[in-house]
């Protein structure tokens, strides 16, 4: 069955759900141990959880994490250049992973937060693209579940 995403106002929705979001939460930061933990603090079922965990995301929060993917060439200071103009756009970098070099290139993924950029990343990318060590760049497009 093909999975389709709505997205819905919390305040409409039972609290269960709302209930689920927030453990996970309390799991993402490690303010939970475990499951049990989580649900516990949230005064939420482990049986409701698992229910649902696996269906309830926070649009508002995947929305602003992004990941980049690029392929540089295998010079020095291909990748701090393009590290440098994404934290110059006040794009926050969350995590960086680089293939080892081949024929002459290697293929970096940024992941970044995007919420406190100025401006859209799409301008940013555009002037990635315009670096001399760049052969090409784009956002990975992230489905979610």
């Amino acid at each position: 069955m093909e999975k389709k995403f709505l997205i819905v106002d919390q305040a409409i929705l039972p609290e269960v759900f709302s209930k689920v979001l927030k453990a996970k939460e309390l799991l993402a930061s490690g303010s939970a141990k475990n499951v049990s933990a989580a649900t516990k603090m949230v005064d939420l079922s482990r049986s409701a959880f698992y229910k649902y965990k696996d269906s309830i995301f926070d649009f508002e929060n995947t929305k602003a994490i992004v990941t980049v993917k690029a392929v540089l060439l295998d010079e020095t200071g291909a990748l701090q250049s393009l590290l440098s103009e994404l934290s110059a756009s006040g794009a926050s970098i969350v995590t960086i992973n680089q293939s080892a070099p081949e024929n002459g290139t290697a293929v970096v993924s940024v992941t970044i937060r995007t919420d406190s950029m100025p401006m859209p990343l799409d301008d940013v990318l555009r002037r990635i693209q315009t670096q001399r060590t760049v052969v090409s760049v784009h956002r990975n497009v992230k489905e979610i579940g």
